[in-house]
């Protein structure tokens, strides 16, 4: 069986993302966002980078789709650029 791994080591359906954002005001926002989106199914790990106002998510892609985690962070009342 080959092995399926992407550019990242990562296999499948595994996926990188960084999303970019706004009105992140506090290191607990920060956490918010962080706990909500590693609640969510198919979310590997999450983390916020609070003074870079960055996002970073790995996350299986058959599971869920990047625009389903953007759609938890602007929920919680932040806006993703770009």
């Amino acid at each position: 069986m080959k092995d399926m791994r992407n550019k990242n080591g990562i296999r499948g359906g595994n996926m990188k993302k960084t999303f970019k954002l706004e009105n992140l005001t506090c290191p607990s926002c920060g956490n918010k966002i962080e706990t909500a989106i590693k609640k969510l199914n198919g979310v590997k790990d999450a983390s916020v980078l609070y003074n870079a106002s960055k996002c970073k998510v790995e996350y299986d892609e058959d599971v869920i789709k990047a625009e389903e985690i953007a759609n938890v962070i602007e929920d919680l009342g932040y806006d993703i650029i770009g």
